[in-house]
C-alpha cells in the first residue's frame, strides 16, 4: 500500500533530480514509478521547470527505456506522452528520426501535438516515411492541426463512398496547392461553430486564392453535397462539409450561393431508410451561417425553411436564428417571417417578364408554383427555350429555371405559413397588409385567393379589387383592421355564399378556407367533459403518421418496440395557453412483422384527444400501450385535462381537423391492397369498417363539393353521389367508392374492387375546376371515377381479372 509518505518522496525526489539536471537518473526514477507519478500535480509541478530542450532529452532518456524493457507496461508510455506535449519545434535530424521511429513502435504513445511536431519538423527536412504517414492518418481524428496536416501531406482523408467527395478527390489536384490547405483547413471544422482562430485561419488562406474561381469551385462543391444523399456522410465528410460552409461564408456569398446553403438544410435533412435524416449537424451548421449572413437573401431562406424543416433539432435552430433577427431589429417574430419573402426581382403580382436577347421569357406563377411560358423573336409562343437563347444565354437560362425553381419552394413554404394563420390571432392595418400580402409579388398570388375581413366585413380579390360577396368594391380607411377569415361561428348562408363566389370567379384557394372542415363539440364529448374519442380506434401506418405530424407542427417521437415510455404526440399552443395531445400507442408483438428492421412499430393504434394547460406536467406512457400519465416527478403543473367547453372554438376545430387529416391520411383503411386485413388478417374488421363506413368531416366537405361540382363534369353524366358512395354506371359494372377511403364495391353483390393508384393519379381531376388545392384523395376519387365510366376500355389485366368480362 502507498502512503502519504511515499507519495511526498516521489515529489521530492523528482524535484532533487532535476534541480541536479540528472536527467539519465530522473529518467530513471520516472520510468521505475510511472504509475504513481504519471498522476502525481507535485510531480507534473516539478518537471514544468525543466526547459524544452531538456524535455527532448528527458523522453529520449525514457524511450530507451522503453524499448529495453520486456515488460511494455502502459504507466511509462502515458507518462512518455505528457512530457512530449512540450517538445520544442526545432529538434534535430537526430532527435526527429529517434521520436519518428518510437511513433511507429508505440503509435499510441505520443500525444498528438507531439505528433504534428516531429512531422513538421521532418517535413522541413524531406518526406514524411510511409509508417509514420499511417500512424498520422489513424490519429488525425484526435486533432484538428493534425488533420488539417495529414489533409496537407497526403490530401484530406475523404470517405470516398459519397460521390461529392469521390469529386472533391479528383479535382484537387487540378487546382492550385492553396486549394489543398483549403481543404484541409475545412476538415478540421469539428466543432459547433467556427472559433475565432479557425475563422482567421480561414481567411489567411483564401487570399490565395483568386475570389471568383474560390466561389465556383465551392459552388460547385456544395452543389454536389446538395444531390439526393445515400447514406450518412462519414465524420470526416461531414467536418469538411461544415467546413465549406463556413469557407462559403467568408466569401460574401451571392443570393445564388445562398439558395445553395438553404438547399444543403433540406439536403443534409432527407429521410433515409432505416436511419433517418442523413446528417443534422451538416444542416445546423447551414442554419448557423444563414442566421450570421446579412441581407434578405439569408433571411428568405430562413423564412423558407422554418416553413419546411420539421427536424427537432434543426428546427430549433431556425427558430433560433429567426428570433434573433427579429430582437435584432426590434419587431416580432411573426413580423419577421412576413418581411423575409423577397419579391425576386417580380414587377407585378404573379407574372414577370425577362427578356433574353430577342426573346422573352414569361414567369407566371400560381398558388402551387412557377412555370415559364417562351416567345420566339416573332413573339410566338413556344414549347420550349428557343435556340437563340439556349446558345447565346446559357448563362441567363440557367438563372431563369432556378429563379422559378426557388420561387415553387418559397411558395410551398409561404402557403404553409398562411395555413398557420388561422390559429396565430395576426391582424394588420390595411396599408401595411397591402404591402406585405395583397400586393406583394409572390405571397400576393396567395393572398388574393384567400377570404379577409377588413374592419369586420368579408371580403375577396376578384376583378383587380377587393370585393364583397356581392361583388360591391370594398372601401376603406388605410388603418382599418384586417384578419383572415374562418368559417367557423359564421352564419351559413355566409359560408355557402363564399363558395357560390369562389365558384363563380373561377378562384382556387392555396389551402381549404371557405370549404375548410369544422369541427364543433359532439353530444358524446359534451358527455365526456375532458376528452374526445371521436378519432380512437384507428390502426395508422405509423411513419407516415409522423411525416405528417411534424409537418403540422405536432411533437412526435417514434415508438420502438422495446421496454421504454413515449409522450403522446402533441402540439403546443403557446399564443393560446393551450397544449393538445393525440394518444397514440404501438400495435402489435411480432417483431420483424409489426416493426420495421430497427425495431419501430409499423403501425399504431389512436385514443383519446385531451388538451392541457400548455406548461402542465407531461403525460407518458408505454410504447405499447397501458395508458398515459403525467409525470410527477417535474416542477410542472399537474396534467389536469381541460373540459373541452372551455376550450376556445377556433382552437378545438384546427386541431381536430388536423387529427381528422391523420387519420384520413395514415390509416391502413385507406389502403386497397389490405383487403385481406393484413399480417395475419389481424385488421379485417377495422379495414372494412373504415374502408366503407361513416364519412369523417372532411370526407363529408368531399361529398358536398362533388355534389355542385360533378354536373359540371364530363363524368357526372355517369356518376351520381349516394351516402356515403360516389356512384358510377360503367359500361361492364356500376361502382361504389367509397368517399373517405376512395376504396370501390362493385355490382352485383358489392364486389371489392383493388385498384391501387399509381403517381399519375389524379391528373385527370386536376385538370377539371377545383375551389381549392390540398385534397390528394379527392383527385383520386375523380381520377377511379374516369377510368370506371369507361371499363370497357381498360386493358390492365389486373383490373379487367376482377371486372370480368361481359
Amino acid at each position: 500500500m502507498t502512503t502519504t509518505t511515499d507519495t511526498v518522496w516521489y515529489a521530492t525526489r523528482t524535484r532533487d533530480l532535476v534541480a541536479a539536471n540528472d536527467l539519465t537518473a530522473l529518467a530513471g526514477h520516472l520510468y521505475t514509478h510511472a504509475r504513481l507519478c504519471r498522476d502525481d500535480p507535485e510531480v507534473r509541478a516539478a518537471l514544468r521547470v525543466l526547459s524544452r530542450p531538456e524535455v527532448t532529452r528527458l523522453v529520449q532518456e525514457m524511450i530507451a527505456l522503453v524499448r529495453q524493457d520486456n515488460r511494455r507496461t502502459w504507466p511509462p508510455r502515458d507518462l512518455i506522452g505528457q512530457l512530449a506535449r512540450r517538445l520544442p519545434p526545432d529538434l534535430t535530424p537526430e532527435q526527429l528520426q529517434d521520436l519518428a521511429r518510437y511513433a511507429v513502435e508505440e503509435p499510441y504513445s505520443l500525444s498528438p501535438t507531439a505528433l504534428e511536431t516531429v512531422a513538421r519538423g521532418l517535413v522541413a527536412t524531406g518526406p514524411v516515411a510511409t509508417d509514420l504517414m499511417a500512424v498520422l492518418i489513424d490519429r488525425s481524428n484526435e486533432s484538428q492541426r493534425l488533420r488539417q496536416l495529414v489533409a496537407e501531406l497526403s490530401g484530406p482523408q475523404l470517405d470516398p463512398g459519397d460521390p461529392w467527395a469521390a469529386q472533391i478527390l479528383a479535382e484537387l489536384p487540378t487546382l492550385d496547392p492553396a486549394w489543398q490547405r483549403l481543404v484541409a483547413h475545412a476538415s478540421t471544422a469539428t466543432m459547433a461553430r467556427p472559433t475565432a482562430g479557425w475563422s482567421t485561419e480561414a481567411q489567411r488562406l483564401l487570399v490565395a486564392v483568386e475570389a471568383a474561381q474560390a466561389r465556383q469551385v465551392l459552388d460547385r462543391w456544395l452543389a454536389a453535397a446538395i444531390r439526393t444523399p445515400h447514406r450518412p456522410p462519414s465524420t470526416v465528410n461531414a467536418d469538411l462539409l461544415r467546413g465549406l460552409l463556413w469557407l462559403v461564408e467568408r466569401t460574401g456569398p451571392e443570393q445564388e450561393q445562398v439558395r445553395l446553403i438553404g438547399g444543403l438544410v433540406e439536403s443534409m435533412l432527407r429521410r433515409l431508410p432505416g436511419i433517418g435524416p442523413a446528417c443534422p449537424k451538416v444542416a445546423n451548421a447551414a442554419v448557423g451561417v444563414l442566421g450570421r449572413l446579412d441581407g434578405e437573401a439569408a433571411l428568405a431562406q430562413l423564412a423558407r425553411l422554418s416553413a419546411r424543416v420539421t427536424y427537432k433539432g434543426t428546427r430549433n435552430e431556425i427558430d433560433k436564428a429567426l428570433d434573433a433577427r427579429a430582437t435584432a431589429l426590434g419587431i416580432g417574430r411573426d413580423e419577421i417571417e412576413e418581411l423575409a419573402v423577397p419579391d425576386y426581382g417580380l414587377t407585378e403580382v404573379g407574372r414577370h417578364e425577362m427578356p433574353l436577347g430577342g426573346c422573352r421569357a414569361e414567369l407566371l406563377i400560381g398558388s402551387t408554383g412557377a412555370t415559364l411560358v417562351w416567345h420566339n423573336e416573332a413573339g410566338r409562343q413556344v414549347k420550349s427555350p428557343p435556340a437563340a437563347v439556349r446558345r447565346d444565354h446559357a448563362a441567363e437560362l440557367t438563372g431563369v429555371k432556378s429563379l422559378a425553381k426557388e420561387i415553387s419552394g418559397m411558395l410551398a413554404a409561404q402557403t404553409a405559413r398562411l395555413d398557420r394563420l388561422f390559429l396565430a390571432q395576426r391582424t394588420w392595418t390595411l396599408g401595411a397588409w397591402r404591402q406585405r400580402y395583397l400586393d406583394h409579388p409572390l405571397v400576393g398570388v396567395l393572398a388574393r385567393r384567400l377570404l379577409w375581413l377588413v374592419d369586420g366585413v368579408p371580403c375577396g380579390w376578384a376583378d383587380g379589387a377587393l370585393r364583397t360577396i356581392d361583388d360591391s368594391p370594398l372601401a376603406v380607411a388605410d388603418d382599418a383592421e384586417v384578419r383572415i377569415w374562418h368559417p367557423i361561428g359564421r352564419p351559413v348562408p355566409e359560408v355557402v355564399g363564399w363558395r357560390e363566389w369562389l365558384e363563380r370567379h373561377r378562384i382556387v384557394q392555396p389551402f381549404k378556407q371557405a370549404h375548410r372542415e369544422v369541427y364543433l363539440l359532439t353530444p358524446a364529448e359534451e358527455a365526456t367533459g375532458t376528452y374526445s374519442n371521436r378519432f380512437a380506434g384507428h390502426i395508422l401506418r405509423q411513419h407516415q403518421y409522423h411525416a405528417l405530424a411534424a409537418i403540422r407542427g405536432w411533437n412526435d417521437r417514434l415508438r420502438l418496440m422495446v421496454d421504454d415510455s413515449y409522450p403522446p404526440t402533441s402540439c403546443e399552443l403557446p399564443g393560446w395557453g393551450l397544449r393538445a395531445e393525440y394518444w397514440v400507442e404501438g400495435i402489435g408483438d411480432d417483431y420483424g412483422v409489426d416493426t420495421t428492421d430497427s425495431g419501430s412499430y409499423l403501425r399504431l393504434v389512436t385514443d383519446q384527444v385531451r388538451f392541457y394547460p400548455v406548461d402542465a406536467a407531461q403525460n407518458w406512457s408505454h410504447a405499447s400501450g397501458g395508458g398515459y400519465t403525467a409525470a410527477r416527478w417535474t416542477d410542472a403543473r399537474p396534467g389536469e385535462p381541460l373540459p373541452l367547453d372551455q376550450v376556445p372554438p377556433l382552437v378545438f376545430s384546427e386541431i381536430m381537423r388536423d387529427v381528422d387529416l391523420f387519420v384520413g391520411v395514415a390509416s391502413v383503411g385507406n389502403d386497397p391492397t389490405w383487403s385481406d386485413g393484413g399480417p395475419q388478417g389481424r385488421f379485417r374488421d377495422y379495414w372494412s369498417s373504415y374502408s366503407f363506413g361513416e364519412l369523417s368531416a372532411t370526407a363529408e366537405t368531399r361529398r358536398d363539393l362533388l355534389v355542385r361540382l360533378l354536373p359540371r363534369l364530363a363524368v357526372g353524366r355517369q356518376a351520381r353521389v349516394d351516402g356515403r358512395f360516389l356512384v358510377v354506371d360503367g359500361e361492364l359494372r356500376t361502382y361504389r367508392i367509397h368517399l373517405g377511403s376512395g376504396n370501390i364495391l362493385m355490382s352485383p353483390n358489392d364486389a371489392y374492387l383493388c385498384i391501387v393508384p399509381d403517381r399519375g393519379a389524379g391528373r385527370s381531376g386536376e385538370q377539371q375546376f377545383l375551389p381549392f388545392e390540398g385534397d390528394g384523395m379527392l383527385a383520386v376519387i375523380l381520377s377511379k371515377a374516369m377510368l370506371l365510366a369507361k371499363d370497357a376500355e381498360i386493358t390492365d389485366p389486373t383490373i379487367t381479372r376482377q371486372i370480368g368480362s361481359r
